[in-house]
């Protein structure tokens, strides 16, 4: 790290050019929505600024920045997200001189969730890995937490108060420039200009390349064959296993992967929004960014669009709104019940009052506009792109082998429902598009692109895979099941949990075929099947002996998938009393042996919320 004299000397050469450089790695959205406040901020106060996801930026030009603020998520088990990856190679190859970023003055703030074990993993190894570059960083690493009683901004809030002091301190703005009022609007990134013609000839996108495999930005649209509910009538969740042919799409993927797909706001919604703001859902449009944007326009949205798609397949109008929402809003309001309202929902002392409106009862986006008539009639549609982010794709672990099913992928879909002290229940915007799409009533297409998961399962016949896999957690485990059987490896064990025998114990034909070959060993547990409940923690233990053969002697893989609440922690303690008992081990010795399974590759986890 530099000395405070080199780094003010270093300064006054840049002082009349600077500007700060925002890059975000993002999986979710939030850590954008994070950095793009950031933008705004510096905007108010007259600072040159790009807002940019790490890899669209060419990284090669970080050595001639001067000022940059990175805002980066961890996903998985401890990865860069997506739209970081090829940045995230590049920095840490052995190659890079030691000295290489010494211009550079940075900032590092993480998003994450203490509740994983990886907890802001990628924000803090980029750190470390910037002061090793030589880079200085202008204030400690920013761990946001979604675990804090006040959600990330709970440590966002001071962390950009302490990082906006120590910038305009060294780079201040041009003399005799006040900085912008918080209730005026900052420019809309982009303008429509509406079409009084629906044109002839619609611009695709980019044409796709015939040999390339699927992405984000070219889906392959999948027939979906079936949707069937595999849990009874009766049962209060409906799950679904959904099978789509992806004959033709350059697809492969193995045991493990996951499939991505982005779904569609309901109809419904759609003609609500349209009504709100007075638009007409025939309409075309071309946008155009604005003078001082730097923001290209969005590579999903075909030029010209239709309002319809872009409320239809584009804006996120169905999720919870985030802070900068009710920010943006409160510039519009002219009602003064309402702009009182909204600035304290945008206020860091409001955030309480926020949350029990908005987060708690998981109020969508849409809702808050009807609750805001008066400033809801006062929005430009200039501001759209600026208000809702981007319906972001979700991610499902495939349940099928293209082994078992050539041309096949299937997924296995809780449809998320329930309700909160608001009228109308809630619903996951994905998982209820897809159950509402029936191929028996025509043709259904769904785009969709396949990413490597967490999961890796040994290539070799002898070892064996032990899977823990609760409910939908069981998804990748049928995949790797039906792949290693067809690879003829028989040494597989499943524990399966779930709440009823009779109820929801999914693809319990196609476990007793296999069980009944050979070709795997089931042990299940049906938590309400009878008066104390039983879960795959205490069939884990049960099976003490076998598991610590398998382990200590045969070498075995020990896997968890499933819902990331109490189960993890449940199975890896009844892992910890098996070696104990088994191995005769102290219970920090059952614990550094976990540490070392894990490490070697041994022990794996793909959980979630």
């Amino acid at each position: 790290m530099r000395t405070g004299l080199v780094v003010t000397a270093g300064l006054c050469d840049r002082m009349a050019t600077h500007s700060l450089l925002v890059l975000y790695g993002s999986q979710t959205g939030t850590a954008q929505d994070t950095a793009e406040r950031i933008g705004r901020q510096a905007q108010r106060r007259r600072v040159g600024v790009r807002v940019q996801a790490l890899d669209s930026y060419n990284v090669a030009n970080l050595i001639s920045e001067s000022l940059v603020v990175f805002v980066c998520a961890t996903t998985g088990q401890g990865d860069p997200p997506d739209n970081m990856k090829n940045f995230w190679r590049f920095l840490f190859r052995k190659s890079l001189p030691a000295g290489s970023l010494c211009r550079l003055d940075c900032a590092v703030l993480g998003l994450g969730d203490s509740s994983y074990p990886k907890f802001n993993f990628v924000a803090k190894k980029l750190y470390k890995r910037l002061l090793q570059l030589g880079a200085n960083a202008l204030l400690p690493v920013g761990l946001a937490d979604d675990q804090h009683d006040l959600g990330p901004d709970g440590v966002i809030d001071p962390w950009l108060i302490s990082f906006w002091q120590k910038v305009l301190s060294l780079y201040p703005p041009p003399a005799g420039l006040s900085p912008l009022r918080e209730e005026d609007p900052l420019p809309p990134r982009y303008v429509f200009q509406f079409l009084d013609d629906v044109p002839e000839k619609l611009m695709n996108l980019l044409p796709p390349d015939d040999q390339a495999p699927p992405s984000s930005v070219h889906p392959f649209p999948a027939r979906m064959v079936s949707n069937e509910r595999v849990t009874d009538p009766s049962h209060f969740q409906d799950v679904r296993l959904i099978e789509f042919d992806i004959t033709g799409s350059n697809i492969q993927y193995g045991a493990g992967d996951v499939v991505m797909m982005r779904p569609c706001n309901i109809t419904e919604d759609v003609e609500q929004f349209c009504q709100l703001l007075r638009l007409d859902p025939d309409c075309y449009f071309i946008l155009t960014p604005t003078d001082g944007s730097t923001a290209p326009v969005p590579a999903r949205l075909p030029q010209p669009s239709s309002v319809r798609y872009l409320v239809e397949q584009f804006l996120d109008i169905a999720a919870v709104p985030r802070r900068s929402f009710f920010e943006l809003l409160a510039t519009f309001a002219t009602n003064e019940l309402e702009r009182g309202k909204l600035a304290e929902f945008s206020s860091a002392q409001g955030q309480d009052e926020l949350h029990s409106y908005c987060n708690r009862p998981r109020r969508t986006a849409l809702e808050v506009l009807t609750d805001f008539p008066h400033t809801t009639a006062e929005l430009s549609v200039n501001y759209l792109l600026d208000l809702f982010p981007e319906i972001q794709p979700r991610t499902f672990s495939i349940a099928s082998s293209l082994l078992a099913n050539p041309n096949r992928l299937q997924v296995l879909v809780a449809v998320v429902r329930y309700k909160t002290r608001l009228h109308k229940p809630r619903k996951g915007l994905c998982s209820n598009w897809l159950a509402s799409l029936d191929p028996n009533q025509g043709e259904v297409c769904v785009p969709l692109w396949v990413k490597k998961g967490g999961l890796t399962f040994p290539q070799d016949l002898e070892t064996p895979a032990i899977m823990v896999g609760p409910g939908t957690g069981v998804a990748p485990f049928r995949t790797a099941i039906q792949e290693r059987i067809a690879q003829g490896k028989t040494a597989n064990v499943l524990f399966f949990g779930c709440r009823s025998e009779t109820k929801d114990f999914y693809c319990h034909l196609e476990w007793e075929e296999k069980v009944q070959a050979g070709h795997m060993t089931l042990f299940t547990a049906f938590s309400r099947d009878q008066e104390d409940k039983i879960y795959v923690q205490h069939r884990v233990k049960e099976q003490a002996k076998l598991l610590w053969d398998l382990i200590a002697n045969k070498n075995a893989v020990f896997y968890i998938a499933g819902n990331s609440k109490q189960m993890p922690t449940g199975v890896c303690d009844a892992l910890k009393e098996v070696f104990q008992q088994e191995g005769g081990v102290t219970d920090s010795q059952a614990q550094e042996m976990l540490d070392a399974m894990e490490k070697a590759g041994r022990f794996q986890s793909e959980t979630w919320s």
